[in-house]
């Protein structure tokens, strides 16, 4: 497949389009009821709390709610490790993005090019562009991602300090709990008690075979989170002029760190390490991290700036623009991975 037809077969994808256009338009329209007063700017607080409190667990938690395949699982057992290895990486060195900046900045900027918005940008591009594979390689290379997000992201972005006071409260956090409770059952559910569904076993815990009625009200409540997240950060938006947030170089050179630079540099990392033979992986496999990393930043990253007041404006500005920026990367990125291939 040559570069023309890589770019346009990833533009013409419904889904692709789908999920980019919808980030931009509901932050646009969350900048309109700002800027017009239909809705107060300060608003994004509440729903900054009811994101982190309510919708975000219920994503957390239902999206383990699959089942657990051994082999598929054998399979990408290299994606896992990458995913470890490239998030602690970048964790060590995302200060260094920044050091023209403050320190607080530094710190939102790491904690924004650190951790992508893969379940409302990733795994939608990585089903369109490797049906079911991409699918399972994705959920795989988040399991890290979440487990580092809800943790690492959320102590770093709240500023509660790892000492015996403060361990109870960060594991009591909704986020975090339905993190773990998600990801024992995901990994246990073959050993917990099994219940017979038309003629089919699944753990009792598997709420979305064994008791969907919870898990479907689950469902909804999670599917919220983007869309309030997009129109927060919009809503915050709209304390700063259109004119002011393309003119913000801190955007700017976020947006390019995020979308281009990472994603490259993650590429030359893993191309390094195959070349020695170790954890190589399939041109799938290299495709699907590629397009997790080159996502703009995570809506769960704008609600912790939201209700933790970390730089909120910017980070607003930040994911307006980096939205814009994948649109253009992401097909170039992949369009450039299958030429190699």
């Amino acid at each position: 497949m040559n570069a023309t037809n890589a770019i346009i077969s990833m533009l013409s994808d419904r889904s692709i389009i789908g999920v980019m256009s919808s980030s931009i338009s509901i932050m646009i329209l969350g900048f309109y009821l700002g800027k017009t007063n239909k809705l107060n700017s300060s608003f994004s607080v509440p729903l900054g709390e009811i994101i982190l409190s309510i919708s975000i667990p219920a994503l957390s938690f239902n999206a383990f709610m699959k089942d657990f395949d051994k082999a598929t699982f054998i399979n990408g057992i290299n994606i896992l490790i990458w995913s470890f290895l490239i998030h602690l990486f970048l964790m060590g060195i995302g200060n260094l993005f920044y050091k023209n900046l403050d320190l607080e900045k530094q710190l939102t900027l790491k904690i924004m090019s650190v951790f992508g918005g893969v379940t409302v940008f990733g795994i939608p591009i990585a089903q369109a562009l490797y049906s079911d594979l991409g699918v399972i390689y994705s959920s795989i290379f988040s399991i890290p991602y979440r487990v580092l997000l809800y943790s690492y992201g959320f102590i770093k972005m709240s500023g509660i300090k790892m000492d015996k006071k403060n361990i109870k409260s960060m594991f009591l956090n909704p986020v975090i709990l339905a993190t773990f409770i998600g990801l024992f059952i995901w990994i246990f559910q073959e050993y917990l008690p099994q219940v017979n569904i038309s003629g089919q076993n699944y753990a009792f815990l598997r709420i979305d075979k064994t008791a969907f009625w919870i898990y479907k009200p689950l469902a909804f409540l999670a599917g919220l989170c983007s869309p309030l997240a997009w129109l927060a950060a919009g809503l915050k938006l709209s304390e700063l002029s259109i004119k002011d947030s393309l003119r913000n170089s801190i955007a700017w050179q976020f947006s390019l760190i995020k979308t281009l630079f990472i994603p490259i540099l993650v590429l030359i990392l893993i191309f390094g390490v195959s070349h020695l033979g170790i954890l190589q992986l399939s041109s799938i496999s290299l495709g699907v991290i590629t397009i997790m990393m080159a996502t703009p930043t995570a809506s769960v990253v704008i609600a912790y700036s939201l209700k933790y007041n970390k730089e909120p404006l910017i980070t607003s500005s930040c994911s307006f623009l980096s939205t814009v920026f994948s649109l253009i990367t992401i097909p170039i990125l992949i369009a450039f991975l299958q030429i190699i291939n």
